[in-house]
């Protein structure tokens, strides 16, 4: 429901942003744009084509260009980038907070990373340097290393003091951690526990030793898991020693969930999340080759089996009519076992501990809908061709393949992932070959046995 509004909402800002560049007078675009916040700017300038997006990203407060860039696909943010002088990608830059400049800063020119570098003071360029040591999508790359941290052994009254002293504190602060004088952690402070408790309290009355840290090379997937399971807003990144690094937001997890949710929906398609909506013709057209051609010889290997069968096809014609069906249905019920897998495993849920389960719940599913269709589609295929023994054939492969549909819709994307291969990305193409292949050999075969002499 939410993503739905999210998009009706998008949709609308396209339409306005849309009808006042068309009138030519750029103040009212100027004013519709820096109405928004750097993530709806960024969702805007994705959904422009190329010269549209030009004008607009000039039209965008400096202020805001570091987070509209880290809002942003990759390649929308380099063809953004291309339109910035290194002046400006440097100002935009140190507006970041240390988690984005550290998602931003390797798509910038060599050049304006050195400048960026010596225009840090020494401690945020250590601990950039210090993020960017982590593997990506890790939480040693997610975290923030701005944290706030306090003894055990002091009073509610001196922490209250400290804050006032510091000013101002980072966003989406609900926790204090505390530490050792090792900087080790020990659990972490509620904001609300310090400003109802008497100011003579001390703090290790109050510390919740409950929260988990996360360790620092700790998946983003599995993050934004914990993050989910249990209603964290913020949440505490330590070291193998258990030192205190840093900490992840929920502002970062939510990111992750809508990377995550994107990279399903266009993995099924053979395409990149990261792809610009408006790329150049030449490099679309190269990224989606691959998948075009593995996806050609896949079906020239269900073209062959139905070339084996070629004097079937002379003798009963009725079987070129209805063999798509056979194929058609597979397919179908494959992919929908096979996006349920995908969103399991990305989702932690699928294992060896409930493997047995779900063949056995997919192959019961497959047994109930291939009894009820393979029953209409027989009926109405024999009327159709007042041939009821086609009709039990094209029953029998239908049931066939929706069996083979559920066991490959499983064990394709088990077996793909053991194999290091994304199964968002690749499971389709493979799913479908079983199911044409299975579909065309069954009905045909039986086809054969059947009608023929």
């Amino acid at each position: 429901m939410a993503e739905a509004v999210r998009h009706d909402k998008t949709a609308r800002q396209l339409r306005l942003l849309s009808d006042a560049l068309d009138t030519g007078r750029l103040g009212p675009v100027r004013r519709l744009v820096n109405s928004l916040s750097p993530a709806e700017i960024g969702n805007l300038l994705e959904s422009l084509p190329v010269a549209k997006r030009g004008i607009v990203w000039g039209l965008v407060d400096p202020e805001d260009d570091g987070e509209v860039l880290v809002h942003v696909g990759e390649d929308v943010r380099e063809s953004l980038l291309a339109e910035m002088d290194p002046d400006e990608i440097i100002a935009a830059a140190e507006t970041l907070d240390i988690d984005d400049l550290a998602e931003l800063i390797e798509d910038l020119p060599d050049t304006v990373i050195d400048e960026v570098l010596k225009a840090m003071d020494r401690e945020n360029r250590e601990r950039l340097e210090q993020a960017l040591s982590y593997p990506y999508d890790t939480a040693g790359r997610l975290m923030n290393p701005d944290v706030i941290t306090v003894r055990a052994d002091v009073t509610v009254d001196v922490v209250l003091r400290y804050l006032r002293l510091r000013g101002e504190i980072p966003d989406h602060t609900d926790h204090l951690f505390v530490v050792s004088r090792r900087h080790q952690y020990l659990g972490r402070v509620a904001i609300s526990a310090l400003l109802t408790q008497d100011p003579s309290t001390p703090i290790n009355e109050l510390i919740d030793d409950q929260q988990p840290a996360i360790a620092v090379d700790t998946g983003a997937g599995v993050v934004a898991t914990q993050f989910s399971d249990h209603d964290w807003i913020s949440a505490p990144v330590v070291d193998g020693n258990n030192i205190l690094l840093g900490r992840i937001t929920i502002d970062d997890v939510v990111d992750i969930i809508r990377e995550q949710a994107e990279h399903q929906a266009l993995g099924a398609a053979g395409l990149d999340e990261d792809e610009d909506m408006f790329s150049p013709v030449p490099r679309a057209a190269r990224r989606r080759m691959l998948w075009l051609g593995i996806n050609l010889l896949t079906a020239f290997l269900a073209s062959w089996v139905i070339g084996r069968f070629e004097g079937t096809l002379e003798q009963v014609v009725a079987l070129a009519v209805l063999m798509p069906i056979v194929a058609s249905m597979g397919g179908v019920a494959g992919t929908q076992v096979l996006t349920l897998m995908v969103r399991g495993l990305a989702l932690g849920q699928v294992g060896i501990g409930n493997l047995k389960a779900l063949v056995a719940k997919e192959v019961l599913v497959a047994l109930y809908n291939g009894v009820i269709w393979s029953f209409v589609v027989g009926i109405v295929a024999g009327l159709w061709f007042t041939d009821f023994k086609l009709g039990l054939v094209i029953g029998a492969a239908m049931m066939i393949n929706l069996l083979n549909a559920a066991l490959a819709g499983v064990f394709v994307p088990l077996t793909l992932k053991r194999m290091n291969i994304d199964p968002a990305l690749a499971g389709g193409v493979v799913l479908t070959t079983f199911t044409d292949v299975v579909g065309f050999l069954s009905f045909l075969g039986l086809g054969t046995l059947v009608l023929l002499p």
